[in-house]
């Protein structure tokens, strides 16, 4: 599966990392409760960098089912039932494309999205705390899993190319 579209997957998540890896950096500097606008700056950073991360990974993974062929998840749960699709394997088909435990942080931070995308004059810093475990394990995880998922459904040959590739190339084309 010598596909080019992996780029813009790996795209995705690499900006998924990066959302990620700022909103726990913002996380941690504080300052929600300050008076003003320096803690509205700090809530409103933290809530955006923790949705951008979200949507970014949402891309990546809606990514890979195209290029799975796998329609997309519909409807207005269509973000949950896409993170039961890519924890799910398809027996036959495919393995998982994210294990339990990236699975189960992807939730955590689509269940923060939904609640800052529609409450952000509630926002408490201290009940964020279990979504910046999920974003900072995310952009660890988030990349070593989808190229796990990869080498899965196409693994590499010997030397790196991708097995398709290398089929191509013994057969001339």
């Amino acid at each position: 599966m010598a596909d080019a579209r992996w780029l813009d997957v790996e795209n995705a998540a690499r900006e998924a990392v990066g959302h990620f890896k700022n909103a726990v950096a913002i996380y941690g500097e504080g300052g929600f409760n300050a008076p003003g606008l320096a803690g509205y700056k700090a809530a409103m950073a933290f809530m955006h960098a923790m949705q951008s991360g979200h949507t970014s990974m949402e891309s990546a993974l809606c990514r890979i089912l195209d290029i799975l062929g796998e329609e997309r998840p519909t409807g207005t749960a269509w973000q949950y039932d896409l993170i039961l699709r890519v924890r799910s394997e398809r027996p036959g088909s495919r393995p998982p494309i994210l294990g339990p435990g990236a699975a189960d942080h992807a939730d955590e931070t689509r269940r923060f999205r939904h609640l800052a995308m529609r409450t952000y004059g509630s926002f408490k810093a201290t009940e964020a705390k279990k979504s910046v475990v999920a974003a900072k394990a995310l952009s660890r995880d988030l990349p070593v899993e989808i190229e796990r998922f990869k080498n899965a459904i196409d693994p590499p040959a010997v030397g790196g190319a991708p097995a398709s590739v290398s089929k191509r190339k013994a057969r001339g084309r």
